[in-house]
């Protein structure tokens, strides 16, 4: 399902249990796993904009509105870096036009 939305996986952790996955020409990640990422992952790939975790079976229907939610927060989260990002630059821009 993430395919079809562009995505390919492009890391795996050491256990396997965790894939990260990258759009095409995107530097953020979305991460795939059957478990909440720790405090400790959430500062080694801070390129992870978003986690879709599913620890047990599911049905279709119930992982397509995982995958959507999941989607819709990379989305969110992906759109607020890059305006925090053209923002900076455009701040350090106008500094160094002073």
């Amino acid at each position: 399902m993430l395919a079809e939305h562009g995505f390919h996986v492009v890391a795996r952790n050491e256990r396997g249990d965790s894939l990260y996955l990258q759009r095409e020409g995107c530097a953020f990640a979305l991460r795939l796993s059957n478990h909440a990422r720790t405090t400790k992952q959430r500062q080694r790939r801070t390129d992870v904009l978003a986690s879709l975790v599913v620890r047990d079976a599911r049905s279709s229907e119930q992982v397509a509105a995982l995958v959507a939610g999941t989607l819709r927060d990379f989305d969110l989260a992906r759109g607020r870096r890059e305006a925090q990002a053209s923002g900076a630059a455009s701040d350090s821009g106008a500094a160094s036009r002073k």
